[in-house]
């Protein structure tokens, strides 16, 4: 087992040791998306998006050039005209207008604009690459210069927002976007202002929300989205609405929270929507991934000469609805790699058939407006998910047959692979899977089989060796070909073991609904666990309301009590805090400690076994702890737990004879660290030792005396109660003369 979980931890190390080289990273983003996309095949779009083609087929039905920058620009001002007759919520132009043409149609066309008061254009981006001087008087490549190209002035200042939206050429797969472009000083792309202008009857709701949160950052916002349109300037009003998030990252998560209580947007649920897709937007990251929906033309496609006949071909065709919808216009067709807006995605096809900008803005719009952008696992989940499949394909293959570990790998690969590809449909979270699959199951499979054989080899040549002195050859080697060793065992140990028991939960878990119950005692062993774990100790079982937690070593060591202290104090400290949190529901818990010799192993028969501890010391910590209730106290420790202990207050409350034991056991109750207790509660346990030797001499009178004085001094005192009605009853009926000071509990 131990070269099985070297082996394990090999490949898990390795594999995160690739991970972040550049060559894994391009293989995960372009294989291994790639092929999860493929997987998953094809999806249904929201319908929120249409486009609007400039494509082939248009140009030869409006008689017009091949060339789209040719095109008229009162034709676009008629498809403007139309696409706001048809009550379009957003119209976004993914085509250029940086220079003047035609006046009269620039004029039709600026008004158009004008008028619908819906329309965002798209900037382009130019960069310049700035040599820098080196050494002798020669240049070496230097910085690139981003520029902004906004529309012509006649068109950019009707335009409810201007903005970028750029792409990277082959031989790049476009797998990410730019939701603020950090080259263009942080200016919100094309997608996120078309999203800004669609959820616009949302802006008032948002501004509400963010008065409610973060009172002091909304202030210079325009309140409603009225204020918004007219103070124009879409483009900078997103920009300081994102520099607020950057500035307070918690600020989102505090929206969202608020939003899910807000009893105004409880009948809303389109608003909500809008609401959140604007909180996730600003919150974002400047990059996201996208996730396509499918193949050039899988987002509904109206060809532009068609969508110019929207509301005329009614009565004699199909109705085409535009209400409320975004509508993205530009290159959009089932366009080839040499055509300028065409790019190379996971779906485009191996003919050179690639995807339209214009397309790529209308996936990345609807990720945003549903919140369903590709997600990677957080750096966190990934080394554990790389380090955990190595560990356990390492594990696996060296443990297993050749045979068994061939199909095992291929088949939890496949498995895998399934899991990845469910999650990217249903989640949108994008697993790794160049790494785990295609080099650290091959690796894991390679790796084991090598040692196998080596140690195979070895054992076969020892087991040889040995028998050959007394068998002949051929059967020493069928012997050594169906050899199998198998090895289990248990194994005595130094420990601590920590019980213990909820008070009330019989009762409790009769008055609460079983779910309920089940959420409230989740919380409850939550609040138990960490301490136990925070301090180096293991929580062996768990029945009901009771823990058992165990602290042990091969050879006996302070330190185990000492943790184990730590630990019992820690919990006894968060139960305080966990009941003060409910207001209906307490439970008080009872912990007992013992410290000895424990059996741990694998106990049980026939096909049943379970790794637990067994012992005297397991059963004395049981009864110790249950001696809380008759005590009044909460945490109790045997005088082997104390022997040798420091740092800890303890006070000795006396030689119990617990139920169904032989020999007495000496009781402390564990108090505090030493750094934590004061003079009072030191002189309050000095005096209990006062009050203890009197009861062990039988002085009753004397001994009720000094308990009555420990509970004025600290208050109701459970110990001191329990003795004070020990000593009546000593009075009236006094212990044996043999009596050595020994309480017999015949109750448990």
């Amino acid at each position: 087992m131990l070269k099985a979980l070297l082996l394990g931890l090999f490949i898990g190390i390795v594999g995160l040791v690739v991970s972040p080289f550049p060559f894994a990273l391009d293989l995960e983003e372009n294989t291994g998306l790639g092929l999860l996309f493929k997987l998953r095949g094809a999806k249904q779009p929201p319908s929120d998006a249409v486009v609007v083609s400039i494509d082939k087929e248009s140009s030869e039905n409006l008689k017009v050039s091949d060339n789209p920058d040719k095109w008229p620009r009162s034709l676009h001002a008629r498809l403007i005209d139309t696409l706001a007759r048809q009550g379009v919520r957003v119209i976004s132009f993914d085509v250029h207008f940086v220079e003047t043409r035609s006046p009269e149609d620039d004029r039709l066309l600026a008004e158009a604009i004008r008028k619908a008061g819906n329309v965002v254009l798209t900037e382009p981006l130019k960069t310049k690459e700035v040599p820098l001087p080196g050494e002798g008087g020669s240049y070496t490549p230097g910085h690139n210069i981003v520029r902004v190209v906004e529309p012509i002035d006649i068109f950019s200042r009707p335009a409810v927002a201007t903005a970028p939206f750029t792409l990277p050429r082959i031989p790049f797969k476009v797998n990410q976007y730019w939701t603020f472009e950090t080259a263009a000083g942080g200016s919100p792309t094309m997608p996120l202002a078309a999203l800004q202008l669609y959820a616009i009857e949302a802006y008032g709701d948002f501004i509400n929300l963010l008065k409610k949160v973060s009172p002091g950052q909304a202030g210079g916002l325009p309140p409603d989205a009225d204020s918004a349109l007219k103070a124009g300037g879409l483009k900078d009003l997103m920009k300081d609405i994102r520099g607020i998030f950057e500035a307070e990252p918690m600020l989102a998560e505090r929206m969202l929270k608020e939003s899910e209580g807000s009893a105004a947007l409880s009948g809303e649920p389109e608003k909500r929507r809008l609401l959140e897709s604007l909180i996730k937007m600003y919150s974002g990251a400047d990059s996201r991934y996208i996730n396509y929906y499918g193949p050039p033309g899988t987002i509904t496609t109206i060809p532009y000469y068609r969508a110019l006949q929207i509301g005329e071909e009614e009565a004699g065709g199909k109705r085409i609805d535009l209400r409320g919808k975004a509508v993205f216009v530009g290159l959009s067709e089932v366009v080839l790699a040499e055509r300028k807006d065409s790019f190379y995605t996971v779906f485009s096809l191996p003919n050179g058939t690639f995807i339209g900008g214009v397309e790529i803005a209308a996936t990345a719009f609807l990720n945003l407006l549903t919140n369903t952008p590709v997600r990677s696992v957080s750096p966190h989940s990934f080394i554990i998910l790389i380090f955990l499949w190595g560990l356990f394909m390492g594990v696996m293959c060296r443990l297993s047959p050749i045979g068994v570990a061939a199909l095992g790998a291929a088949g939890l690969s496949v498995l895998y692979l399934f899991l990845a590809e469910y999650q990217l449909k249903t989640s949108h979270i994008w697993f790794p899977i160049v790494v785990p699959l295609f080099f650290q199951a091959p690796l894991a499979f390679v790796g084991a089989t090598i040692w196998n054989y080596i140690d195979t080899n070895r054992e076969k040549q020892n087991i040889r060796s040995a028998f050959e002195h007394y068998l002949p050859k051929d059967v020493v080697a069928q012997l050594a070909k169906d050899l199998t060793h198998i090895t289990t065992g248990s194994r005595v140990v130094y420990g601590v073991c920590l019980f213990t028991d909820a008070q009330q939960y019989t009762s409790l878990s009769e008055t609460m609904d079983p779910q309920e119950l089940g959420r409230y005692m989740n919380r409850y062993y939550e609040t138990m666990f960490k301490p136990v774990k925070n301090h180096s100790g293991v929580v062996s079982g768990v029945i009901g309301d009771s823990m058992l937690a165990l602290w042990v070593a091969a050879r006996s060591d302070n330190t185990l009590k000492d943790n184990a202290c730590f630990a019992a104090l820690d919990i006894n400290r968060q139960l305080q805090l966990f009941d003060q949190s409910s207001d209906t529901v307490k439970l008080k818990t009872r912990i007992g400690l013992h410290y000895g010799q424990i059996l741990l192993g694998h106990i049980g028969a026939l096909d049943h076994y379970e790794y637990t501890p067994m012992g005297d010391i397991v059963n004395t910590a049981s009864r110790i702890e249950g001696l809380n209730k008759f005590l009044g106290t909460s945490l109790l420790v045997s005088e082997e737990v104390v022997h040798q202990l420091n740092g800890f207050l303890t006070r000795e409350l006396g030689k119990f004879r617990l139920k169904g034991k032989v020999q007495p056991v000496v009781i402390h109750e564990l108090l505090c660290r030493a750094e934590e207790a004061d003079e009072k509660l030191r002189g309050a346990c000095a005096a209990f030792a006062g009050a203890l030797d009197a009861f062990r001499r039988q002085s009753w009178e004397e001994a009720m005396e000094k308990f009555h004085l420990t509970t004025k001094t600290t208050g109701e005192d459970g110990p001191s109660l329990f003795y004070l009605e020990l000593c009546e009853q000593y009075k009236k009926s006094p212990p044996e003369e043999s009596w050595a000071g020994v309480v017999n509990m015949e109750k448990k």
